[in-house]
């Protein structure tokens, strides 16, 4: 089974979501709904770091754009932390998602 380990917190308005493991069909819908459910509508912005995140399919792409765009809709900021040189790093890059999020190198908080 596929695995996804999300742990949350809260710096002032932005939200931190670190996610471990890997995003793909089998347990896409269930990280959404744990990232939606930690995202309130007081955040600014909110960082995924995906720093240790070993694979990502095109349904775990899918959850990366439905946030981009529910955030968008409530002008909340999105980030997402992905190393440079990764497999995870060129899926994001690839998929388009750079006009929707901002894409760091390093974790930002």
């Amino acid at each position: 089974m596929t695995t996804a380990d999300l742990s949350t917190r809260f710096d002032g308005d932005d939200v931190l979501v670190r996610i471990a493991g890997e995003i793909d069909l089998a347990n896409a819908t269930e990280v959404q709904e744990q990232i939606h459910a930690v995202v309130g509508n007081s955040a600014v912005r909110v960082v995924l770091d995906l720093v240790d995140l070993d694979y990502l399919d095109s349904a775990g792409l899918r959850v990366l754009f439905t946030l981009a765009e529910r955030l968008r809709v409530r002008q909340i900021g999105l980030d997402l932390v992905v190393p440079p040189g990764t497999a995870v790093r060129r899926v994001v890059e690839m998929s388009g998602l750079a006009p929707v999020a901002r894409l760091l190198s390093r974790r930002a908080l």
